[in-house]
């Protein structure tokens, strides 16, 4: 007998669903209805006006991103679940960004990829809640296919979509990851939450690409995310010394959001920064070989910007960071770089160090080029 066929406490079954999700380390659960029209009018109008840059995937999905019925047949539910991932010292990534020497990789990215961890949780959860009302049909999703998944966390009251684009919570800021089950079980959805960004617009204001164009709307061909990771060729010029010495992803919306005074550390180990990566030396960063990178990188979502576009970034960083004999030596290694992406982001670099006097270039003191961070 399935689902369907049964008779089933559905609100007492969501009760459960929320208890079986703290013990499975969500900090909170959640259940929408699948009612996203207004956000796919939002959706298409940013697709048709080429704001998403190369992210070709993002049309070829089409309206299955925003109807969930049509991505999963019989889906008339979400359960959406949010999983903190601040670290513990998240103080440190103002020290990082403040130290030109120094990379900086976004928070979410130190640890181990939250992919594998969270689909494996709400696996799981799917396991308990079968348990209880018997066979259902579902699927299980974090960021690994066509998802509004921040309006669906949204309609489930996990939070707001803030003016960064980024889901937020009264209660704990931004710095959490989303995961979703489709389900065809009529469970009584939660109300969406109400946003609270009022006038505040520090997320704008700090933006070091100027990629937030207006409240909500983000031209991803700016951000400096998309230019780290999603990227696959060069990165505009114009845009490379905004970028200062961050060398995958970018924090400084939620950095500088007062809403996130209300976030509380990652209870999760695997979440916990690995191999130094929240503040190791660029010269150091740079001079890994591909297997370093590889072995170093296992299991991390830093993988995902492939090895050239690891060197790429740190080159455009090493270009900003102040000049130095190191600094010169480190971008010399690898001028003849087999890579073509590299080594033009390399000669870029140098040529910035090149403006500055020469006795400059021979001084270890620590003073920024013209216009760096």
């Amino acid at each position: 007998m399935n689902s369907t066929e049964r008779s089933i406490d559905y609100a007492a079954l969501v009760a459960d669903i929320r208890q079986w999700g703290a013990e499975l380390g969500f900090q909170q659960v959640g259940i929408a209805d699948i009612d996203l029209a207004a956000d796919e009018a939002h959706l298409l109008d940013w697709l048709e006006a080429g704001l998403h840059g190369d992210m070709d995937y993002m049309e070829r999905h089409g309206t299955r991103r925003s109807r969930p019925a049509e991505l999963v047949a019989g889906t008339v539910r979400v359960i959406s679940a949010r999983m903190n991932y601040a670290p513990p010292d998240l103080a440190r990534a103002g020290e990082v960004l403040d130290d030109p020497s120094r990379g900086y990789v976004s928070r979410y990215a130190l640890g181990r990829d939250y992919h594998k961890l969270i689909r494996g949780r709400l696996q799981k959860l799917a396991g308990r809640i079968a348990e209880m009302a018997g066979p259902f049909g579902y699927r299980a999703f974090t960021d690994s296919a066509p998802v509004l998944e921040k309006a669906l966390a949204r309609n489930a009251g996990l939070g707001w979509i803030g003016k960064h684009t980024l889901a937020l919570s009264r209660h704990a800021g931004s710095w959490f990851f989303l995961g979703e089950i489709y389900t065809d079980l009529p469970l009584p959805p939660d109300p969406p939450a109400s946003a609270h960004c009022g006038t505040c617009r520090r997320c704008i204001d700090v933006c070091p690409t100027q990629a937030i164009i207006a409240p909500y709307r983000l031209d991803a061909r700016r951000c400096i995310s998309y230019l780290t990771i999603e990227l696959r060729g060069p990165i505009p010029e114009e845009l490379r010394k905004p970028m200062g010495n961050r060398i995958f992803g970018c924090d400084d919306c939620q950095l500088v959001c007062p809403w996130n005074k209300f976030a509380t550390p990652t209870p999760e180990a695997d979440f916990i920064p690995r191999h130094g990566l929240d503040g190791a030396a660029l010269v150091d960063l740079f001079a890994w070989t591909e297997e370093e990178f590889l072995q170093r990188t296992e299991g991390m979502a830093i993988r995902r910007t492939g090895y050239a576009g690891w060197l790429r970034n740190i080159a455009v960083a090493l270009g900003n960071a102040p000049t130095t004999p190191t600094v010169i030596a480190a971008l010399e290694s690898r001028r003849d770089d087999p890579s073509s992406l590299v080594r033009e982001h390399v000669t870029w670099a140098l040529a910035q160090h090149a403006r500055d006097p020469p006795a400059l270039a021979l001084s270890d003191s620590p003073l920024p080029i013209e216009g760096g961070t």
